[in-house]
């Protein structure tokens, strides 16, 4: 499973921002490892240096073998909780497209 994480010219990307969410990503969607092929992030800040409540935005694409990319997007006022937000919105979804497929 290849991780890639993107920020906008807004957010600066760290070795240490990737290590972390990289971990999250792989903990959390462990049970479905076999199964996605590629993980892509992007973070936003939607308003750059101005202030707004949940203008932090986090996008993921889960890509898995012969089925259409799931995408989800979370907003929030951090990006911590725009992240897992939407990781816990890529597992919810994950979980009932993999349901579905075992079902017929």
């Amino acid at each position: 499973m290849k991780i890639q994480i993107n920020t906008d010219k807004n957010i600066e990307g760290h070795e240490r921002l990737e290590a972390y969410f990289s971990g999250e990503l792989e903990k959390g969607l462990a049970r479905f490892e076999e199964k996605i092929t590629r993980i892509e992030v992007h973070f936003g800040d939607e308003n750059g240096e101005k202030f707004s409540l949940n203008d932090k935005k986090c996008v993921i694409e889960v890509r898995t073998a012969k089925l259409q990319p799931v995408t989800v997007t979370e907003h929030a006022d951090t990006l911590e909780k725009a992240f897992i937000g939407a990781l816990a919105k890529a597992k919810k979804s994950l979980t009932t497209t993999f349901e579905k497929m075992k079902a017929y």
